[in-house]
């Protein structure tokens, strides 16, 4: 997002390793209502979609809404596959603050012409519709600041669950996403040592975008080679300091092989083909990496 928005203080955890050892779900935690269905359109909040965005059809695919029990409740998602391929390899795709919107499902169509069984899970469904929202310190008071990462791992597990259930190879597992998601795909990949590749476009590293107890750099030694991450050089809300703290971190826990790619000339939302931070030459090329990423990780 090219906005300048103020977050409250972020409380960082002491004992990252004890910390993530002792997290316990609440399901009550942030829950007014559960959204039953995904959205229809895109981000609200982001403005007027660009006439040259990317639309991917479903010919050769099975896509679409699918629905799924995790601890508490049933949660929508979108997934889309090979029709020719059941067990294809699974990739996670985690949305932006925005939700499960038209992009999200789009991003895991292209996955599914590459070969892989995608899902994206909504995991705002406790706190509302993200898309909805116009105005964006709005959205993270209303619905962002409310989302648990606990919350987001048990769903994520349940998406991954449902995957199996559908016969999808989850010896195969990787994870992407993208902001939001891509601090996501840092932290799940942390937490669960299934996951062979994990590829974080401009998510965030140190503590101060969104109220959290554990960020990437405090589980930098959880890589372990695993990981992809994509950044802008003219990203105003990750700065190139972060990205330079998170290879250092890295470096430290003897990660020699988890790589941090940025593009000099690319903002916060370079791969996001819908609105005005697009960059193609950015996007094209991370897209490439990405998909050679999990080859080069056994996610094929």
């Amino acid at each position: 997002m090219d906005t300048k928005i103020t977050h409250p203080p972020v409380e960082t955890a002491p004992d990252t390793n004890e910390h993530l050892e002792s997290l316990k779900y609440n399901p009550s935690l942030g829950r007014r209502f559960v959204l039953a269905t995904l959205p229809v359109g895109f981000a609200m909040a982001v403005g007027p979609v660009r006439a040259e965005v990317i639309k991917t059809d479903d010919a050769g695919l099975v896509a679409g809404e699918v629905k799924f029990k995790t601890t508490d409740i049933e949660i929508p998602g979108y997934r889309a596959r090979p029709a020719a391929n059941k067990n294809a390899p699974v990739v996670l795709v985690i949305e932006e603050i925005f939700g499960v919107h038209e992009w999200v499902k789009d991003i895991c169509r292209r996955l599914a012409k590459a070969g892989y069984y995608a899902i994206a899970p909504e995991l705002f469904a406790r706190q509302g519709d993200a898309t909805k929202y116009e105005d964006m310190q709005k959205l993270f008071a209303d619905i962002i600041s409310k989302v648990d990462d606990t919350q987001t791992r048990v769903d994520m597990d349940a998406a991954v669950a449902f995957a199996k259930s559908e016969g999808a190879n989850v010896e195969k597992l990787a994870i992407t996403g993208f902001c939001y998601g891509g601090r996501q795909s840092w932290l799940y990949t942390a937490q669960n040592p299934n996951v062979k590749a994990g590829v974080a476009w401009y998510g965030g590293l140190l503590p101060g975008r969104i109220p959290a107890k554990v960020e990437a750099i405090q589980v930098a030694d959880k890589m372990k080679g695993r990981m992809l991450g994509l950044y802008g050089g003219q990203d105003t809300g990750i700065p190139l300091d972060h990205v330079e703290q998170m290879r250092a971190a890295l470096k430290a826990a003897g990660d020699t092989k988890s790589e941090i790619v940025v593009y000099p000339d690319a903002p916060h939302g370079f791969n996001a083909d819908y609105r005005p931070s697009y960059r193609e030459d950015a996007a094209k090329d991370g897209w490439k990496r990405m998909l050679a990423w999990f080859k080069a990780n056994g996610v094929a």
